[in-house]
């Protein structure tokens, strides 16, 4: 069995704004409908944080949290104290791509594995954001590039990015 491609996938303000107070900056229609489509059918990985601001599982999909509370439980999902046993847990599914699917501190310890990035660059700055992406643009090179925009002119780009092998 070959090895699945490990991929993250944000939303990111011009200065790779994340989120602030622990809830994303920016709700794009478009952008949800966009992450629907790329990881139904494929394990997501994320950390106690996301999932709590989410709520629940998303459908669909192998939801794997990551706690160092070994009392944290979220129906539905599974549960690991670390990236590495929710990356071992991800390739039991069979998948050929695995999610990183936040926050902020997940994205950090995943950088070094990430082989891919499905970024939605927004046109904006948020100056009041507390969470931010890592830095990423030294170590991949962009490979697909689509403008939109929302209904009220925010306007936006889904940006695909592969590590780069030099």
């Amino acid at each position: 069995m070959s090895k699945p491609t490990i991929s993250a996938i944000a939303a990111i303000g011009q200065n790779r704004e994340l989120g602030k107070e622990d809830d994303l900056i920016w709700r794009i229609p478009a952008d949800l409908k966009r992450l629907r489509e790329l990881t139904t059918g494929h394990p997501l990985i994320m950390g106690r944080k996301t999932y709590e601001s989410i709520g629940r599982p998303l459908p669909n999909r192998t939801n794997i949290v990551i706690s160092r509370n070994s009392n944290f439980d979220a129906p539905g999902c599974t549960i690991v104290p670390s990236l590495e046993a929710a990356i071992e847990a991800a390739r039991a599914v069979e998948q050929d791509e695995i999610f990183i699917f936040g926050g902020a501190a997940i994205y950090e310890l995943a950088m070094p594995l990430t082989d891919k990035l499905y970024l939605t660059i927004i046109e904006a700055l948020d100056p009041e954001a507390d969470t931010f992406f890592p830095v990423y643009e030294d170590q991949f090179t962009e490979t697909e590039r689509e403008a939109g925009s929302t209904a009220d002119g925010l306007r936006y780009a889904w940006v695909t990015l592969e590590r780069r092998h030099d």
